[in-house]
């Protein structure tokens, strides 16, 4: 990875963008990496196909919605764990 200054990155950006188009830039602000420079095909890759909460939150799948009682879970014989009970 290539690594520029903020103050060469200010004087040649298109220098910038020539070795972002070959791999990632670490632009550094005073000494330290502060941001990093990358081709949007490079973005789109290292990120993939993550799905947003929303696009998750939003499906129809899932279990399905109804009245408690009808999802209770059975007890294992001679477990310990007793359903709660309620009333």
């Amino acid at each position: 990875m290539q690594k520029l200054s903020a103050r060469e990155f200010n004087q040649d950006v298109g220098k910038a963008k020539r070795l972002a188009a070959e791999a990632p830039v670490i632009i550094t602000d005073r000494g330290e990496p502060a941001f990093v420079l990358m081709s949007y095909a490079a973005f789109r890759a290292q990120s993939g196909s993550a799905t947003s909460i929303l696009t998750l939150l939003d499906q129809k799948s899932g279990p399905p919605r109804g009245e408690p009682e009808e999802f209770m879970a059975e007890t294992l014989p001679g477990s310990p764990i007793k359903p709660a009970q309620f009333g």
